[in-house]
């Protein structure tokens, strides 16, 4: 039975050659897309497994409240891990670790490369495995590192045993290699690719050992059994009873939402990543059903095809469960038939998927586990899309159909709801794809303050600070180079912050959050930043020692009147000598936080260069890399453009612009497949009235009308399903940003001509088709 099954299905698919194929590659489609997206969640779903207790594992952020209202950061006094594991009994590991840039030279091999100071209890915490060496002996002394797998191969050869050897550390100090562990996992939330003790880096600075300085990343691991919400709740208490102070609170955040939810408000973690994850997945599923709708409408109007022989099997004894097997098994193969070219198109397109979405996924065809989802979604597609045509064609009375009156029910209703919900779901995507470009074009062409044009950005190492005037010297006779200043901050990100100040003019300043930020004079024209009011720092430090500029936000902190000449307290005394213009840091969404910038370039971590327009990038490169080996040899030459640097911080704004548009060119597709299927058939069944019409007199242009308007008017009403629900679904998405666009009524109108042009032209195909047929080949049979 089952065999007969399936020869009879590969025998109606033949027989319906371009239906066949429509359904085929419309499929095919919808189970690529959704395969692609499936490969991106479960990539998302899988961060951080490294951890063998995953549960038990935890970051702790602080929570702190300023002015009324709680943030969270992503750090920590450095007191705070030891203390976890000597009073809270359920903690059985606890380590601070703080990130950190080194440059290592083994011969002629030289590298730079991030990592992290910790204590010894991270080997355990991050579950570390040791090629060589032991966890246990890891730190015996300062002069101590462990490296991953790719770093030791980089220093002393591939697979080359590193273990007991010494590495030279910024070019002044030997270490020696005490373990060597496997490379950590690309999907990490926090990776490494060393570690070092963390009494290295807390060396003769007090300020690591004091709870009123926040720097370091804290890791903890509960011992089993532990209960999450009562060990939470002491770790609340613990700041607050150490420094007496109500507004600050250490929490848990656990392994599991590191990547997925790591955004918080009101001191609670809200969303974050997970937002993409759900919404992806959604779209994955609506794309599978989009495709599937194209089966269950051509089946649904081949039914009088399907009749006579429904009629003819009925009557042979054949029963409604038979019929419906045999409807599902057809839907079954097809939907095969569609996996097997998604294979073929997940392999031409993955290398392209991976680009975009910037990972390095596989399909995975050595995973049982990948095998099971894909012929799960093969079954689950066939059956969904072959569920309602199978009971209804099954539903045929045999006396009926086999007299030629079959009843059509409920069928053509069906048919148009599903061509308006394809229609529906194509310009919502349409829709999405215009708004979420808007978004993310309206943010990078604002004025954020600085220019981030033509800028690059270097680590400081070695005698850059030491040499600095000699080098700015050098740059700027070369020609190639504008300008170039330092900081201790990323131009980009927050960087370092406190509150406690007081000052002249203000109330209650002491709750007030102040970003720091150390620079030498010559960095606000190289980035670009303007002065509002007063002067800049001059060349001397002794000269501007005391004095401080600060943001227009941190003016307005400090009343009426200008603030040059007014006094900053932090327990030195400084007076205000200039105001700069405020720029978007930290939050690119956000708005210009307050400020203030000290003359001080002995505290400085990054280069920043400003180079001339027009000079080739070849030789600007050049010439900064020249002044570099001039006066800080040694070091190898590493750089960043600032303007590509902030194009990432759109990535997951541009991943959904990008994943939208092809979304919506491919939900169109699909949806003109099952239009350019239906609309042959209404002309098939229509070409004896076609014939008709021709010889009493109608035109070519009046039978393509007749033959559309039925699809339009369908299209007509997916605009005005769509139309709202697109507003309401990308009102709310707009709603997530500080800094955001107003949605205009012509994305709505462009979308809805958009469908409506397209429907046109993939029906009027077929209809031109059908009006320039000879009328009496349609009317010789009668």
């Amino acid at each position: 039975m089952i065999k007969n099954y399936f020869k009879i299905a590969f025998r109606n698919l033949w027989k319906n050659k371009g239906y066949s194929a429509l359904n085929i590659f419309g499929l095919a489609i919808g189970i690529t897309c959704a395969s692609f997206i499936f490969l991106w969640v479960e990539d998302e779903m899988s961060y951080d497994s490294i951890f063998e207790n995953k549960e038990l594992v935890y970051y702790v952020p602080t929570n702190q409240n300023y002015q009324g209202e709680w943030s969270t950061f992503y750090s920590t006094p450095g007191p705070l891990a030891a203390d976890l594991k000597a009073e809270i009994p359920e903690i059985d590991k606890a380590a601070r670790s703080f990130s950190w840039d080194l440059f290592f030279r083994v011969g002629d091999n030289a590298i730079n490369r991030n990592g992290r100071y910790a204590d010894a209890d991270l080997f355990d915490i991050f579950n570390l495995k040791f090629l060589e060496g032991q966890a246990a002996s890891a730190f015996p002394d300062d002069r101590s590192i462990v490296l991953t797998r790719e770093t030791a191969d980089l220093l002393f050869g591939k697979n080359q045993k590193a273990l007991g050897k010494l590495v030279q550390v910024n070019n002044n100090e030997s270490w020696a290699v005490t373990g060597v562990v496997q490379n950590l996992p690309k999907n990490m939330s926090f990776d490494f690719t060393w570690l070092a003790p963390y009494e290295v880096f807390a060396k003769d600075q007090e300020w690591t050992q004091e709870y009123g300085n926040n720097f370091a990343d804290t890791f903890v691991k509960l011992a089993p059994g532990a209960n999450f919400k009562a060990v939470d709740a002491k770790v609340r208490k613990m700041i607050p009873e150490k420094m007496d102070d109500p507004g600050t609170e250490a929490i848990l955040h656990p392994a599991a939402n590191w990547h997925l939810k790591s955004k918080f408000e009101g001191g609670k973690a809200v969303g974050g990543r997970i937002t993409y994850v759900r919404m992806f997945t959604a779209i994955a599923l609506i794309i599978l059903c989009i495709a599937c709708i194209n089966f269950m409408n051509l089946s649904t109007a081949s039914s009088e095809k399907r009749a006579n022989e429904v009629g003819v099997r009925k009557a042979l004894g054949s029963g409604k469960q038979d019929l419906i097997r045999q409807f599902l098994t057809e839907s079954v193969v097809t939907a095969f038939l569609g996996g097997l070219l998604s294979l073929i198109l997940l392999a031409l397109f993955m290398s392209p998927f991976n680009n975009l979405i910037d990972k390095q996924l596989s399909l995975g065809l050595d995973s049982l586990s990948h095998w099971l989802i894909f012929m799960t979604i093969l079954v689950l597609c066939g059956i969904l899309a072959g569920l309602y045509p199978s009971f209804y064609l099954s539903s045929f009375n045999p006396v009926q159909v086999l007299k030629g009156r079959s009843s059509k029910g409920q069928a053509p209703f069906v048919r148009k709801g599903l061509v308006v919900l394809q229609f529906t779901v194509s310009i919502l995507f349409i829709v999405s794809t215009i708004v979420v470009y808007q978004q993310v074009k309206h943010i990078k062409s604002r004025d954020m303050g600085f220019d981030k044009e033509n800028l690059i950005r270097l680590h400081e190492n070695g005698d850059i600070i030491k040499n600095f005037d000699a080098l700015r010297r050098d740059m700027l006779a070369r020609g190639s180079v504008k300008n170039l200043g330092m900081t201790n901050s990323d131009l980009l990100s927050g960087g370092n912050n406190g509150s406690g100040l007081t000052w002249d003019g203000g109330t209650d300043t002491e709750d007030v959050l102040i970003s720091f930020r150390r620079i030498t004079p010559q960095f606000l024209e190289t980035a670009g930043l303007q002065l509002a009011e007063g002067r800049g720092f001059s060349e001397s430090v002794k000269k501007d020692s005391a004095n401080v500029l600060i943001s227009e936000s941190f003016a307005q902190l400090m009343g009426e009147g200008s603030p040059l000449g007014k006094k900053i307290r932090r327990g030195i005394t400084y007076t205000v000598i200039g105001v700069v213009k405020d720029f978007v840091y930290g939050n690119m969404y956000g708005t210009g936080d307050p400020v203030l910038y000290f003359h001080d370039p002995e505290s400085a971590n990054f280069l920043y260069v400003k180079t001339k327009a027009g000079i080739p990038t070849a030789q600007v490169l050049s010439d900064i890399e020249s002044s570099l080996k001039t006066y800080n040899p040694g070091y190898p030459f590493e750089y960043e453009f600032v303007d590509a640097a902030f194009d990432r911080r759109f990535k997951n704004e541009q991943l959904m612009g990008s994943l939208s548009q092809i979304f919506a060119a491919l939900s169109i597709l699909i949806s003109c497949l099952g239009l350019f299927g239906l609309s042959a058939y209404t002309a098939q069944q229509r070409r004896k009235e076609i014939g008709v019409r021709k010889v009493l007199g109608s035109s070519v242009a009046g039978i393509v009308r007749l033959l559309s308007k039925d699809f339009i008017v369908l299209v007509l009403v997916a605009i005005v399903i769509a139309v709202p629900l697109a507003w309401y679904i990308m009102y709310n998405w707009l709603q997530g940003f500080a800094y955001r666009i107003s949605i205009n009524v012509w994305v709505f109108v462009f979308a809805g001509i958009a469908a409506i042009s397209i429907a046109l032209l993939t029906v009027s195909f077929q209809a031109i088709k059908a009006a320039i047929a000879n009328p009496v080949k349609s009317l010789r049979t009668e």
